[in-house]
């Protein structure tokens, strides 16, 4: 018998267990990026931030209305690669939250200082992977604080001399709790965050410039949901393809996958996005003292910290009741931000790694078959031999190559 065999080891396996979902969940920075000089000491974080404070009420105005924005300085210095120059700024802009109710988003404008000389300078809206609940962990604040660890793919697009904007998902770096993994709001904020940056003056954007979709993981929920949102959300956009990676397709299949696992921190993170986006969704009768502490440090945390702290828990031991998601007010809400219920008007590709271990390939899959079903033009791509991670790393390139060739007008292929 192995000495980790035996019962006193099990907590050394379980703690490398975790920090390998650590590795994994917070971007995997040592394959996506070399960490950038970090600036953190000296940005202010969100909370401290007047910025990110909206005025109440919000002025008059329509979805992706800007209500104040900054110039800013960040570095994007992606592996091997010398720094990309880029002009950026951070705004505040008008949304709508998944309730219909109009509310403020950060997020960031990148710009390469290079003159775009064929046209009119193509803009990718990008959705960051799960980075957390806390205000601090917002994409604005770390790409200002040279923490951004998806930087690697977010200068992909400047390199071809694309712009780029990141949205930061509602509530979060705003007060109030982040909707996470609340795919309709998370589209909306996609979408006005591209009408953002074409009405902000300095960066030179035209209203009627083409725009892509890309995202993986909790972005790629959120760029499936911009989609097929845009034909009725945002039908002026001149949107030529909308890809998402890695997409959690269905979150009550993959709540079962992860209960009582090393990813239970994400669907604690879900419970309090769910909660803060639909304050009417029953709560405290449903979960106990335990599960409500856990469920509010989640609301607190970045992902690092949410994984380790929430690893290994089991929803039956948080709640009151023996199955959870059969309530059907949660289980109508899960149901109605599941992607692949509305058909994308414009082209749309899908990837997966095949041995995603946080979302699994067979969760992810049917998302193909729901938008064949619905007539959309739609691409799958598998990543072989890849986890979830890996998955998006290889798949960056695929992913900006078919952004290339909808800009060109190429037409896209399908895999219905």
């Amino acid at each position: 018998m192995s000495s980790c065999a035996r019962p006193r080891c099990r907590p050394r396996f379980l703690l490398a267990l975790v920090t390998a979902v650590v590795t994994s969940l917070t971007g995997a920075e040592a394959a996506l990026a070399e960490p950038q000089r970090s600036n953190a000491g000296t940005v202010p974080t969100p909370a401290d931030d007047p910025f990110y404070r909206p005025p109440t009420p919000l002025p008059p105005g329509e979805p992706g209305d800007v209500i104040r924005s900054r110039q800013i300085a960040v570095r994007v210095e992606p592996t091997g690669i010398a720094p990309v120059p880029v002009a950026a700024w951070q705004v505040l802009y008008r949304s709508t939250s998944a309730t219909g109710k109009p509310i403020a988003v950060t997020g960031t404008v990148l710009v390469p200082r290079v003159p775009w000389l064929a046209g009119t300078r193509p803009l990718v809206s990008y959705a960051v992977g799960t980075h957390g609940l806390g205000d601090q962990c917002a994409p604005s604040y770390k790409m200002r604080a040279g923490t951004e660890n998806e930087v690697a793919l977010i200068a992909q697009p400047l390199m071809r001399g694309w712009a780029v904007v990141l949205t930061d998902y509602p509530a979060l770096g705003t007060p109030d709790v982040h909707h996470y993994a609340v795919g309709r709001a998370a589209g909306q904020a996609m979408l006005d965050a591209a009408r953002a940056a074409q009405r902000l003056p300095g960066p030179g954007l035209s209203p009627s410039g083409p725009v892509g979709f890309w995202g993986y993981s909790q972005g790629g929920q959120a760029a499936a949901f911009a989609g097929e949102l845009q034909p009725s959300y945002a039908p002026e956009l001149k949107t030529v393809g909308a890809v998402a990676g890695g997409v959690p397709r269905d979150l009550i299949k993959l709540a079962r996958y992860v209960d009582g696992g090393p990813f239970f921190g994400l669907a604690l993170g879900a419970i309090a996005g769910y909660r803060s986006a639909y304050p009417d969704l029953p709560y405290d009768e449903l979960v106990n003292d335990k599960g409500r502490k856990l469920v509010a440090q989640a609301g607190e945390d970045c992902v690092a910290t949410m994984a380790v702290r929430g690893a290994f828990h089991r929803l039956v031991d948080l709640t009151t009741v023996p199955d959870v998601l059969e309530n059907p007010a949660w289980r109508a809400r899960l149901t109605e931000n599941r992607p692949g219920q509305r058909k994308p008007t414009a082209p749309v590709l899908l990837y997966h790694g095949d041995l995603d271990e946080l979302i699994p390939y067979h969760i992810a899959r049917p998302l193909l078959d729901d938008y064949c079903r619905l007539g959309a033009t739609v691409e799958w791509k598998t990543m072989p031999v890849s986890e979830h991670i890996s998955g998006d790393v290889v798949g960056a390139p695929v992913a900006v190559n078919w952004l290339a060739n909808r800009f060109l007008g190429t037409p896209a292929g399908s895999s219905c």
